[in-house]
């Protein structure tokens, strides 16, 4: 897979079209939510497979951390290792501008998956867009 910083509008519509497939048709988020208003401020990512969107996340960064955000895989795509390259990518950014903790709120299901990456717990279960999380964090640069 071929994952890009998002530099341009088409970019960006094809991380927005990941989004939508995933979030809005098939977990039923409502758009309104899934799209917000941290959309300009964050820096997002795409990843292609032959040219063709298939994972898209984006990153918010304060002071004391980067929050990874909206991390999915087409369902087609998915148990290819391609969410891993993506997190693995996204990382990789944040720690090339000095940033020292990545935090998530993973969907519950994954936390597992996030846990082999590296991500800690460290919250109860919430609910955004009526799905349970849990706040995870990593360490980046030790």
């Amino acid at each position: 897979m071929r994952i890009e910083n998002v530099v341009d509008n088409q970019q960006l519509n094809d991380a927005f079209s990941v989004r939508n497939k995933v979030f809005v048709e098939e977990q039923k988020v409502p758009l309104h939510l899934e799209q917000d208003k941290y959309e300009n401020e964050a820096l997002h990512f795409v990843g292609y497979v032959q040219d063709q969107p298939v994972a898209a996340g984006r990153v918010r960064i304060n002071k004391d951390y980067a929050k990874l955000e909206r991390i999915c895989v087409l369902k087609s795509h998915r148990g290819h290792s391609l969410g891993k390259q993506l997190i693995l990518a996204m990382e990789q950014n944040l720690i090339k501008q000095g940033v020292k903790k990545a935090k998530l709120g993973a969907q519950t299901h994954a936390e597992s998956f996030y846990h082999k990456l590296g991500y800690s717990v460290i919250s109860n279960v919430f609910y955004d867009a009526n799905m349970p999380h849990i706040m995870m964090e990593k360490d980046l640069i030790q």
